[in-house]
């Protein structure tokens, strides 16, 4: 019994490395040919481990890309975006989680729908309303779309109706309101969904390339993703200096996430647990 577990276990080791390796090979890739030269990275067969290190290709994306700039547009709308969201998304999974009004299962299946439609199909419609608003290359054109999401909504729903009611008729027996329910006693339950949520729209805001490029054109209003995608020519693309660019965006997020990975995988473990 005890080699069958223990050869059970090593396979299960073996191949969570192997998943890790092929998980972890893109990200080598783009390391190596960073620092390739522009031959070498249209080489076939390809090198692996380039015969030059070429560092300049860090320094060539900041004269050819207002770095800073994308940066900080990048930063400003992925902050809104997530504060956006926590508040939104919060409220609504409160209320279809706790309270009572008409028509709310009709409403949350209309919710649920969202979730089966492709995000491509609203670009036009939210192109035309940002149009109408006159927010054309502008930051909150960056935002607005990205405030509420159904998914968020439905997370948290889920925490909500995980937490004992018998909290809630206390609070209600000492005389406390829903706003203060949601607020003073939901809110402080809901760190582990608040981080899961968080860091996933971070990450969709930090990431998102279609709609930046759809919705501003002017240089000054560009994300990193889609300033990034700038790069890319119409007969030959600089691959390395794009690779170095995209490696200095993913950072962020990189050293985001390990910051907050236990939290993240124990609030995705209770979504799953809870469903």
């Amino acid at each position: 019994m005890k080699k069958n577990i223990s050869f059970g276990r090593i396979l299960i080791y073996i191949l969570l490395l192997f998943g890790a390796f092929m998980s972890l090979l893109p990200f080598a890739w783009m390391l190596t040919t960073s620092l390739k030269t522009m031959a070498e990275s249209t080489q076939i067969p390809p090198t692996i481990i380039p015969n030059k290190v070429m560092w300049s290709n860090y320094v060539e994306v900041f004269k050819l890309l207002p770095f800073e700039k994308y940066f900080m547009n990048t930063l400003i709308s992925t902050v809104i975006i997530v504060v956006g969201q926590l508040l939104f998304c919060s409220t609504a999974g409160y209320a279809f989680a706790r309270l009572k009004f008409w028509g709310k299962s009709k409403i949350f299946v209309v919710f649920l729908t969202i979730l089966m439609v492709p995000g491509q199909i609203y670009l036009i419609p939210q192109y035309l309303i940002i149009q109408k608003l006159g927010l054309l290359n502008s930051i909150p054109a960056l935002v607005l779309p990205g405030l509420f999401s159904a998914f968020g909504t439905f997370l948290l729903k889920q925490f909500f109706e995980a937490v004992p009611k018998e909290l809630e008729e206390a609070a209600i027996i000492d005389g406390c309101n829903p706003v203060q329910i949601y607020w003073n006693v939901m809110m402080p339950l809901m760190k582990p969904a608040l981080i899961t949520l968080t860091i996933l729209t971070a990450l969709y805001g930090w990431n998102s390339l279609m709609w930046p490029l759809i919705i501003n054109t002017s240089s000054d209003k560009m994300t990193l993703s889609a300033g990034i995608a700038s790069l890319a020519g119409q007969r030959t693309t600089n691959v390395p200096i794009m690779m170095a660019g995209s490696l200095i965006a993913m950072l962020p997020m990189v050293a985001f996430f390990m910051a907050f990975q236990k939290k993240f995988i124990e609030g995705i473990a209770a979504t799953g647990s809870k469903g």
